[in-house]
């Protein structure tokens, strides 16, 4: 199965290809895959224009015993005799995720204002099996900008009782930037192919949100799209586009930020974000006084004196309170859980996974998602931490919280800090009847906390116990107010 993708920008090297896909023009290069080989070469390289190529050779009795199994309905041979060796498909989009990473994510360590850069583009796939024929492949690409030449390839005569070949191969043309080339291939080519060589869950959204949050929720087929890439969960796929329409919420609403501890902006719920503006002005107001530290400190502290080790930190943001129990080895299991994908990148980066020793690295783990949902990655934790996470979220969705955390998720403890409103009187550039953050759908007194504490525990069967975060004024309290819940049962 062979991909180019060639550059033939005027006025440039045409070679500067080489430097976005991190591949040298002049070396070939070849790439183990669980499924057989990749190779990078580059039938040319000059000036005027550069064509890189991947060919992808896929060994049948790998495939098989990896994870490209036999399907149910499959004939006795059809899991070693099929057209997965020949034609591009899903294995094509795990072999681009391997060897195109770093341009993918929009990463040019020599020029990194290429990866920002559109490019004249035109990319050939040799095979491809395209169920809906040339206008599903048209109505599939056109609408994100390509132009789109597509020849249908001949059955064997043999064959001819069999009908038309849904075989094309095709040539895409577009000006654009080459991440968003990768990443439409990587979504786009199985779902021409309507099918995958892996099994598909709920964590293949995460791939697909990752790969596609840009440009899935405007494209006309978005439905369809995310139908055929989750092969074919409705379920899953109704869920995708719910959390690309709170993302779409969130951008309309500040560019994603985060919240007064650390915690990404809209937290966990997560119909609005925290705009960087808005971020700014708190952290001004509370830094004479450390509150975030303050904070994280009384937190890890709490979470400590019930023993809990295993923590998800829900609303992590960009993984300040991360950075503190990843450190600590008494935390044995933690996973931070987020609905921006953008702060979850943040918190790689901060946390510096890639570089972390592998027992650090392997007890932590960020995921994508939202508390709007049941989750089964939420279940069976020792502790959840929700910090400066609740006063983000209107009435239907501090509902929709309450049921996922306390109702399904029912970890034995849950830590949840909020701003205490009374405490506001002593912010002395924050105006009178003002919240301390522009994204704050309410900010509570202790009384109007504690009330609805106690709401919480009479209907999910908790008990739970106040704390002072900050130093507590004689009359108007803390700065902020932290509840942990402890599970009845």
């Amino acid at each position: 199965m062979l991909l180019t993708i060639e550059n033939t920008r005027k006025g440039e090297d045409a070679r500067e290809l080489g430097y976005l896909l991190q591949k040298h023009p002049d070396r070939l290069q070849s790439f183990e895959l669980a499924f057989g080989q990749c190779h990078i070469f580059y039938p040319e390289a000059s000036k005027e224009r550069c064509r890189a190529a991947l060919l992808l050779e896929i060994d049948p009795v790998k495939l098989v015993r990896g994870s490209g199994g036999k399907s149910k309905g499959d004939a006795p041979l059809a899991q070693y005799v099929n057209d997965r060796p020949y034609v591009a498909s899903s294995l094509m989009s795990v072999a681009l995720g391997k060897v195109f990473r770093s341009a993918m994510n929009g990463q040019c360590k020599d020029m990194p204002e290429l990866a920002e850069t559109a490019l004249p583009l035109t990319i050939e796939l040799s095979a491809v099996p395209v169920k809906g024929g040339e206008p599903f492949l048209r109505g599939v690409f056109e609408p994100l900008g390509y132009e789109v030449e597509a020849e249908r390839l001949p059955l064997d005569e043999r064959f001819s009782a069999w009908g038309e070949s849904r075989l094309y191969q095709i040539r895409l043309k577009t000006e654009a930037k080459l991440k968003d080339v990768l990443n439409h291939l990587y979504v786009l080519i199985p779902v021409l192919d309507r099918e995958k060589h892996y099994y598909v869950g709920a964590e293949e959204i995460e791939k697909l949100l990752r790969r596609s949050e840009q440009w899935l929720k405007g494209h006309p087929l978005s439905q369809v799209i995310a139908t055929r890439y989750l092969r074919n969960k409705k379920s899953l796929a109704t869920l995708a586009l719910e959390r690309l329409a709170e993302n779409e919420s969130d951008k309309q609403n500040g560019e994603e930020g985060e919240g007064e501890g650390g915690t990404a902006n809209d937290a966990t719920a997560q119909n609005t974000a925290v705009s960087e503006k808005s971020v700014g002005q708190e952290e001004a107001l509370e830094k004479k006084i450390s509150l975030n530290e303050v904070r994280m400190d009384t937190v890890v502290e709490k979470l400590k004196a019930i023993g809990a080790r295993r923590v998800a930190d829900l609303g992590c943001g960009e993984g300040k309170l991360l950075s503190r129990l990843v450190h600590d080895f008494f935390f044995q299991d933690i996973v931070g859980m987020d609905v921006s994908i953008r702060s979850l990148e943040i918190a790689e980066r901060r946390l510096k996974l890639d570089r972390m020793p592998e027992r650090k690295a392997q007890r932590l783990k960020l995921l994508h998602g939202s508390l709007m949902y049941r989750d089964g990655r939420l279940t069976n934790w020792d502790a959840a931490t929700c910090i400066e996470v609740i006063e983000h979220l209107d009435v239907p969705r501090l509902n929709a919280f309450e049921k996922v955390v306390f109702g399904q998720a029912r970890p034995s403890h849950v830590l949840i800090t909020t701003p205490n409103r009374e405490y506001n009187k002593l912010f002395e550039s924050l105006e009178e009847g003002r919240f301390r953050h522009s994204d704050h759908r309410f900010e509570w007194s202790r009384a109007e906390f504690q009330s609805w504490s106690q709401e919480i525990c009479e209907r999910f069967g908790y008990s739970v116990d106040y704390f002072d975060v900050g130093t507590a004024d004689p009359e108007l309290g803390p700065p902020t107010q932290m509840g942990v819940f402890s599970r009845g049962d």
